[in-house]
C-alpha cells in the first residue's frame, strides 16, 4: 500500500470509535465495570439517567480529537511537512520544498507505517500522557491505585491501538 498522504479524516473517524468500543467492553461488569465502580465509589443506580447521547456524542468528539493528535506522533512523515509548510510556495503546492516533499514520499512515504509501529508509538504515549495526567488527577481525588489502574490501562490500550489503526491505514 501506498502512502501518499499523512492526514486521513475517514481513518481518524474510525480510530475515533475505539475508545468507544473498547469502553463497552473495558467498563462491562464482567470485565473491569465491577472494579471501576467500586473504585469510583458508585453503585449501579448511580450511573442510570443523564442524557447519554450527549456523553457518548462528545466522548466521540474527544476520541477524534485524540485521533488527529496521535496522527501527528505515529506518522512520522508529518513532521517534513512542519519543517517545511512556510517556505516559498508550500501552501500552493508549488516550489522547490514540494517538490522535495513529493519526492520524499515517493520514496519514503511508507517507512514505519505499520500497525505494529502505530501501536508501539500509542503504547509509549499512553504511558507518557495519559497516565500521569490520570493519576495526577486521581491523586487530588483521593482515588485509590485500582481506580489509576483501571482508567489508565484502558487509555494506554486505546491510544495503541488508535496509534495501529492511523498509521497502518492513514
Amino acid at each position: 500500500m501506498e502512502h501518499n498522504t499523512v492526514f486521513n479524516p475517514m481513518v481518524l473517524a474510525g480510530a475515533a470509535l475505539i475508545p468507544m468500543i473498547l469502553g463497552f467492553i473495558w467498563y462491562h461488569p464482567k470485565v473491569m465495570g465491577t472494579m471501576w465502580m467500586d473504585a469510583c465509589g458508585f453503585k449501579a443506580e448511580d450511573l442510570k439517567g443523564g442524557n447519554m447521547g450527549l456523553i457518548f456524542g462528545l466522548s466521540y468528539v474527544f476520541s477524534f480529537m485524540l485521533a488527529i493528535a496521535i496522527n501527528f506522533v505515529v506518522i512520522h512523515q508529518n513532521h517534513l511537512f512542519s519543517a517545511l509548510m512556510s517556505e516559498p510556495g508550500f501552501q500552493k503546492k508549488t516550489g522547490d520544498a514540494w517538490i522535495l516533499v513529493q519526492e520524499f514520499m515517493t520514496k519514503y512515504g511508507s517507512n514505519f507505517r505499520t500497525f505494529k509501529h502505530g501501536a508501539f508509538h500509542g503504547l509509549i504515549d499512553g504511558i507518557l500522557f495519559a497516565l500521569p495526567i490520570l493519576a495526577t488527577n486521581a491523586m487530588f481525588e483521593r482515588k485509590g491505585f485500582k481506580y489509576i489502574f483501571v482508567n489508565s490501562a484502558y487509555w494506554i490500550i486505546c491510544i495503541s491501538l488508535m496509534g495501529g489503526v492511523i498509521c497502518q491505514f492513514s
